[in-house]
């Protein structure tokens, strides 16, 4: 299994950056590599640049907290297991850290997601109002 993290400190208030990560089905605003999103707050599905399609599940959407979890459930990609988890962290100031982790199996994925996950973390910012 790999695991994988990214984070940026972005200059805008937690609940700014939570109501655009909390919301599932608005991953492809700030995800570069997905290009749609569907569902709602339990399932979502998502296509990638390319047309890759994967299934999720939504883990954990915790407004109080600031965390989003979601697992791949199927689609076109062979995913034994996958954890991703996006914390929105109160650094104060009016600033927030964002740090987006993933378990995956097979660690090869790894090579594909961990780009993807940095240039979201680094995407972030710019879609916040």
């Amino acid at each position: 299994m790999a695991t994988l993290r990214a984070h940026a400190l972005i200059d805008a208030a937690p609940d700014a950056v939570w109501e655009v990560v909390g919301d599932s089905t608005g991953i492809s605003r700030w995800f570069p590599a997905i290009t749609s999103s569907t569902g709602d707050a339990e399932r979502r599905t998502v296509v990638l640049e390319g047309g890759v399609r994967l299934h999720e599940e939504v883990v954990t959407a915790d407004p109080r907290l600031r965390r989003f979890q979601y697992r791949i459930t199927g689609g076109d990609l062979e995913v034994a297991h996958h954890l991703g988890t996006v914390d929105v962290i109160d650094v104060g100031g009016g600033r927030s850290l964002v740090v987006y982790s993933t378990d995956v199996e097979p660690a090869e994925l790894a090579e594909q997601f961990g780009p993807a996950i940095e240039d979201a973390v680094g995407n972030l910012a710019s879609v916040i109002g």
